[in-house]
This record gives structure tokens, C-alpha cells and sequence, in this order.
């Protein structure tokens, strides 16, 4: 059974987390370092994150389909690299040893809040979709492949990578870009999500808990998103990222 106050806190931790995520990506970063606070293993706390977080990438890739901002048919390519990765990433990191995750993890989550800190956005104006040929099928597969499998295997700041890679690659604007982020993203949470209910490492009540405070945050940061930037968020998302994985790091090393 679980503790309600622990429900409330990852409750909440989920709005917050769904509602960044929505705007700028990285809601992982929150989620899975409460999560493994809370003395779920870390498998299980992976798996279990693919379970809320695909209630929230859901709600955002939808709110953006809606506001025509994601094309499924121009960026299909992209979807299934994206699942095949996922896939991939999920049953390697099944397979690893639990104790190196535990130490490896903190790491992780600390590197790519550092890399956010320091990582400036290629903004772009142009509103247009790139040109299709032979060399944007390579992109999009090799994009697809490389952050599926990232997301499998760990996940956090999934979605931020999306946006900037998809800014710098193919030019689009970040609105573009997040529509792509957010779409891509929840195809790969859905796919590891499967991999992992399969392994049997999915804790239920937590996921469908936490998930459902991140879709309400994720619909509202997502229509948010039109009209704000993630200036306001950074410096507090950061500050409170590094600190759990600093914490997560002294209990693990």
C-alpha cells in the first residue's frame, strides 16, 4: 500500500513535471529522481515513469496535433525509428545490473541538467516543414534511433532533446520543433511503456496516480506554450533537478 501523503507529493511532483515538460521538455528530470527517492528500485521507478509520463506526452502531442503543429504523415519516419530505439533501449536497460543503475542514474540526470543549463536554443522563424528527400529519411531515422533508444534507456530530458535537435537539424521554428518533441516523445514512453509492463516492472497505482496530475499539467502547459517561453521555469526546474540528483548521488555512491 502506499502512503497518501507520498501520493500527494508525487502528485504534485507530476503537475509540475507535466506542465515543464509540456513547454520545454526534461519533466522526466522530476519524475524519476522522486521516484527513486521514494525507494522504488530503479527498474521499477523507470517503468513506472513510462506509465505517467505517456498520460502527459499523450495530452501534449494532441493539444499540438490540434493546433496543426505536428504532421504525423510528413514525420512517419521519425515515429517508427523513435519505437524501434525505444524498444531497443528498454530491453538493454532491463537487463543491467540493478546496483550499477543506482549509481549510474544520478549521473545521468545531473549531466543533462547540466547540459540544460548551459545549452542556448537555435531559434528559427521560418514556419515551413524542411524539404523532403533522401537526406532529411536519414536525418529523421538517425534522429528517430539514436533519442528512441536515449528514452528506452533512460529518459530524462527526452523531450528537450527533440526540441533542439529538430531546431538545429531541420530549421523549424520551436513551436514546430516542440510539436515534433512532444509527438516523438510520447511514441517512445508508450513503447518502452509496453516493453516494460512485459518485464512485469511497472508499479500501477503510482504510474496511473502520478500520470493523471501529469496530463492535467501537460494540457495546460501545452496550450501555455503559445504563448510563453520556458525563461521562468529554467532557473527553478534546474535548481530543484540538481539538488535530488545530488541527493540521489550521496545515497547511491
Amino acid at each position: 500500500m502506499i502512503d497518501l501523503e507520498l501520493l500527494a507529493l508525487l502528485s504534485a511532483v507530476g503537475f509540475i513535471a507535466g506542465f515543464i515538460d509540456a513547454i520545454a521538455g526534461g519533466g522526466g528530470l522530476l519524475t524519476i529522481p522522486t521516484l527513486l527517492a521514494t525507494g522504488l528500485p530503479p527498474h521499477i521507478a523507470l517503468g513506472t515513469n513510462k506509465l505517467a509520463a505517456s498520460f502527459g506526452s499523450f495530452t501534449a502531442s494532441l493539444t499540438f496535433y490540434k493546433k496543426r503543429l505536428f504532421d504525423p504523415i510528413f514525420w512517419w519516419r521519425s515515429i517508427l525509428f523513435t519505437a524501434i530505439g525505444a524498444i531497443f533501449g528498454t530491453l538493454l536497460v532491463s537487463s543491467i545490473n540493478t546496483l550499477w543503475l543506482e549509481k549510474m542514474l544520478p549521473i545521468i540526470v545531473f549531466s543533462i541538467a547540466i547540459y540544460t543549463l548551459f545549452s542556448k536554443q537555435m531559434i528559427h522563424t521560418d514556419g515551413n516543414l524542411p524539404r523532403k528527400d533522401k537526406a532529411l529519411d536519414r536525418k529523421q531515422a538517425g534522429q528517430g534511433l539514436i533519442l528512441g533508444f536515449y528514452d528506452g534507456v533512460a529518459g530524462p530530458g527526452t523531450g528537450a532533446f527533440w526540441t533542439v535537435s529538430s531546431s538545429a537539424i531541420y530549421k523549424l521554428n520551436i513551436l514546430l520543433s516542440s510539436g515534433l518533441a512532444r509527438s516523438t516523445n510520447f511514441v517512445s514512453n508508450f513503447c518502452s511503456l509496453v516493453t516494460f509492463i512485459y518485464l512485469a516492472q511497472v508499479n500501477f497505482m503510482i504510474g496511473i496516480s502520478m500520470g493523471i496530475f501529469i496530463m492535467l499539467g501537460s494540457w495546460m502547459g501545452a496550450h501555455s506554450a503559445i504563448k510563453y517561453g520556458n525563461k521562468f521555469i529554467k532557473p527553478i526546474f534546474l535548481t530543484v533537478v540538481i539538488i535530488m540528483s545530488l541527493y540521489l548521488a550521496y545515497k547511491a555512491w
